[in-house]
């Protein structure tokens, strides 16, 4: 009997096809067949309330061991999951041509042997670069003025013939003799860290393994401190071994007991601390120990206050403290004295302001660096030590977006950051602090050509229904005629308190110039307007994100920026289950079509599967339904994969990763399957599945583009595009 389930959903489309000709009018018979699942119905009981999936079979019962090996996947999961991705390559077949062209047009905007500007360190300046033509980084370095550069890790050749490889967290010692890189090969984010010795060039025997991907090297270069990831993918420990040491020298430096909390570590900006970071959306905790005794056991910063943020930088011989204690919903600044810095010992220098989201704070020897944001836009505030007073860096075009942070020096008054917009691609500015002169040290490269004057960028707000002014990101052709003929392609995210950032994207620009409006929705869930914009978008309110994208989408059509039926959603991750929040509660016709990225759509499921690697610690975010009875209604009653109905549902494109331990494979699949069974008749409702990869797709700096040169095909077929070989056929 299970012979005979597998054959009848796992016939090839083509296969299907065939059978269906013999029934169907001649004009049908080029039309492919979409797979059918085999339905097993699960019984669900929870809270004394009970629920049916009848696809929880796609979830392989070993899971775990897929992530780490996906050649282990159930024969039968891999033979459905490969006739989806038959079905899809069969439904967008007449893209061919236009991907490809997407894709070279994308590439084209990349400069082939870019390098990154040179980063100071004592004797040395550090930077990244790529070759012409090759996938992977170079890390590499020179002369602090110039000279023979010395290539300290080239992972062309390690990545060679690999479905998948990525390097993370590369960074030398401070004493110049040793790189510290981890690997990832398999997207499953699954780390492996190494050593290297820069004098033999030889990588050190005894690397960590089963890594978390983070770790920090103590100033002395005598010591590095890793993220052990537990077997269920989570951060659960943080070790410590001679940096040239090995498996035997392992010493356990912390350990969390709370499933639901992620670990970190770091270096203080000044060198004074390795930090120890302990967090979840919402509450946060550090450890701290001194550099000049890093054997020594971690010291409790200050304990743990549900919903209380902290982050410390230690500056001016002193703790300041990022945090929004006592109701600072947008953060404020608290300084306490080392050695005593519990919560009673806080006392506050730059007080909250309500409209000012500080988002982070940086330290120097002599410069104090916030980075806020006001009015959703950000901005640069350097105080001075001595004097106390402060300056802001000021940007002019209407959406922007800035990125700072401390480099390798300490004792320096230059502050690199970097800025761009939609029409500006970025470029990095060297800054003096002292002097407040500012100078472009590159400007991205675009070596198709690049105008921005072709182009404009607006910003305006939508108003939500319950008053919430949503702001939204335009950037358009200036030619375009703005009388509702235009395609809307409409991104957004919101959630965890991220902020879509108006940034300059070589992708965009293939749509737009094909005369697309792409537009950004900063809906609630994000933190554009501030902290309280992530508050009013999460838990019992985080349906505000679904009807800010709707209220969005009709607004665009009421300014005349395009017409019902002309805007595709996109939406990737959490950004993923905006898309199903959409799918489900949108108005019939408002939208033509939806790409959701390796998406977040079963939700109740995944927070209640406690042995997936995120779960526990997304419960702030999204409630815990094993125990709230509340949280599991409001849960069930927006989940994408528990709403789906008999809708004439447009156009539908799910995408995923086998090795993805964010956002399991088997959720858009599961989604598909069942939006396929309710909503026969409308669609189509396409599945990808990337076997050799994960969460953010291929590990290469060009694998990305065929992803976004695929989602842009679908979008142009889902609104009936001539380039995209006209409509799907039905």
């Amino acid at each position: 009997m299970i012979r005979m389930n597998r054959r009848l959903f796992l016939m090839s489309s083509a296969a299907l096809s065939v059978l269906a000709a013999c029934s169907q009018p001649a004009q049908a018979k080029t039309v492919p067949v979409p797979p059918v699942a085999k339905k097993i119905p699960k019984i669900i009981e929870q809270l004394g309330r009970t629920r049916e999936d009848e696809y929880q079979w796609i979830k392989d019962a070993r899971w775990q061991e897929v992530l780490k090996d996906p050649s282990v996947l159930d024969a039968e999961i891999r033979d459905y999951l490969t006739a989806e991705n038959t079905y899809f390559t069969e439904m967008m077949g007449d893209t061919t041509g236009l991907r490809d062209k997407l894709f070279e047009e994308m590439k084209g905007r990349i400069k082939q042997d870019d390098s990154s500007v040179p980063s100071p360190d004592g004797s040395y300046a550090y930077l990244r670069r790529f070759a012409a033509g090759q996938s992977y980084p170079i890390y590499a370095r020179t002369p602090r003025e110039g000279g023979t550069e010395e290539i300290l890790l080239d992972a062309n050749p390690l990545g060679e013939g690999k479905a998948f490889y990525r390097v993370g967290g590369a960074r030398h010692t401070p004493d110049h003799k040793h790189f510290v890189y981890a690997v990832d090969d398999q997207g499953s984010e699954v780390w492996t860290i190494y050593v290297k010795d820069l004098a033999t060039g030889q990588v050190l025997p005894g690397e960590v393994k089963d890594g978390h991907g983070g770790f920090a090297i103590s100033p002395d270069s005598a010591w590095l401190f890793w993220v052990w990831r537990a077997p269920n993918g989570r951060p659960a420990k943080i070790f410590r071994r001679p940096l040239l040491g090995g498996p035997a020298d392992d010493v356990l430096v912390y350990e969390e007991m709370d499933i639901g909390k992620f670990l970190g570590v770091d270096v203080s900006e000044s060198g004074g601390f390795i930090l120890i970071s302990i967090a979840d959306q919402e509450t946060s905790e550090f450890h701290t120990i001194p550099t000049s005794a890093p054997t020594s056991a971690p010291t409790l910063f200050a304990e743990r206050k549900v919903g209380e943020l902290y982050t410390p930088t230690h500056f001016d011989g002193k703790w300041y403290v990022l945090t929004n204690a006592d109701g600072a919903v947008d953060f404020k600044v608290v300084t306490a004295p080392v050695g005593d810095t519990k919560r009673a010992s806080w006392k506050d220098f730059s007080p909250h302001q309500p409209g000012r989201y500080v988002q982070g704070l940086w330290a120097f020897s002599n410069y104090l660096v916030r980075l806020e944001r006001a009015n959703a836009l950000p901005r640069i505030v350097i105080r001075d030590r001595a004097s106390g007073a402060e300056k802001t860096i000021e940007q002019t075009e209407a959406a922007f977006s800035l990125g700072a942070g401390a480099g390798y020096e300490f004792d320096t008054t230059t502050l690199r950051y970097t800025y761009q917009s939609p029409t500006t691609p970025s470029q990095t500015i060297d800054y003096d602090m002292a002097t407040g002169q500012s100078v472009v040290r590159k400007t991205q490269e675009i070596p198709s050509g690049h105008d921005p004057a072709k182009y404009r960028v607006e910003r305006f707000s939508a108003k939500a229904a319950d008053g919430a002014e949503v702001p939204v990101t335009i950037m358009r052709l200036a030619s375009a005629k703005l009388d509702g003929s235009e395609p809307v392609l409409l991104y957004g995210y919101g959630s965890y308190g991220s902020i879509a950032e108006s940034t300059f994207d070589i992708r965009q620009l293939s749509l737009v110039d094909r005369g697309w409006i792409w537009a950004t929705a900063h809906v609630r869930g994000g933190a554009e307007r501030g902290w309280n914009w992530f508050e009013e978008g999460r838990k019992d309110k985080k349906k505000n994100s679904f009807s800010d994208f709707i209220t969005v989408a009709e607004d665009l059509v009421a300014k005349n920026y395009t017409a019902r039926g002309r805007i595709v959603g996109l939406g990737r991750s959490a950004g993923g289950l905006l898309m199903g929040g959409v799918i489900i509660s949108a108005p019939d016709g408002l939208f033509g079509g939806y790409v959701a990225g390796v998406p977040f759509v079963d939700v109740i499921n995944t927070m209640s599967d406690v042995e997936l690697p995120l779960t526990p610690g997304e419960w702030p975010e999204w409630g815990n339904p094993l125990e709230d009875a509340a949280a599991y209604d409001y849960m069930m009653s927006y989940s994408p994969y528990d709403n789906l109905a008999d809708k004439p549902y447009p156009p539908i494109l799910a995408t995923g990763g086998l090795s993805d331990p964010r956002v399991t494979y088997w959720e858009p699949a599961k989604f598909v399957a069942r939006i396929r069974d309710r909503a026969p008749k409308a669609g189509p409702y396409l599945l990808n599945i990337d076997m050799t990869s994960g969460h953010s797709g291929g590990g290469g700096r060009f694998d990305r583009l065929k992803d976004e040169a695929r989602d842009f095909a679908f979008a142009m077929k889902a609104l009936g595009a001539e380039e995209a070989g006209g409509p799907f056929p039905t």
